[in-house]
């Protein structure tokens, strides 16, 4: 779906009741969707299943934060993140995603699970421009690769310098 989408400076809402769902496999492709997940991509449930969950991803979301993600949830850890997702149309909806591995009988981790909740109008203004921040770091190399490490360690020194966790700094963005 992404491929030849343009995004456009239009916001899907949804209800602070709401709760997008979302599971996927161990490659990522999803394999179950909710109605809010297919109201908000504006995708009917048959294309989703089966399509790469980064067919939502907005391309104003720097890449060190996935990095960030998958290093939890590889680790069968749990994570909270502040995401910007890109519906069919170009339209965007922020989230606060709660993403954890999905773990079978034998400690295997077998796919993944997100949850997410809109995220507030505050909250958003200060993780945006936190991540316009990451992304021109990330932008600054020719290399992609050596653009998403260096936005990897530009997040590390921030949280150095507060002296937080990732864990920690999300959890103070409300605050």
């Amino acid at each position: 779906m992404k491929q030849g989408i343009t995004p456009i400076d239009v916001e899907n809402t949804f209800g602070k009741d709401e709760i997008i769902v979302s599971k996927t496999n161990l490659k990522g492709h999803i394999t179950y969707v909710n109605d809010v997940f297919c109201r908000l991509a504006e995708m009917p449930e048959e294309e989703a299943i089966g399509a790469p969950h980064n067919v939502i991803r907005h391309p104003d979301m720097p890449r060190s934060i996935f990095y960030f993600l998958w290093q939890q949830i590889q680790s069968k850890k749990e994570i909270f993140a502040y995401v910007k997702n890109m519906a069919k149309s170009g339209k965007y909806y922020w989230v606060f995603a709660h993403v954890t591995p999905t773990i079978d009988a034998d400690g295997n981790i077998v796919g993944f699970h997100s949850s997410r909740r809109a995220a507030p109008k505050n909250e958003i203004d200060l993780i945006s421009k936190l991540y316009d921040e990451i992304r021109s770091v990330e932008k600054s190399y020719s290399n992609s690769k050596q653009g998403m490490e260096a936005g990897v360690d530009y997040i590390k020194n921030l949280l150095l310098d507060k002296g937080m966790t990732y864990d920690e700094f999300v959890w103070s963005v409300g605050d």
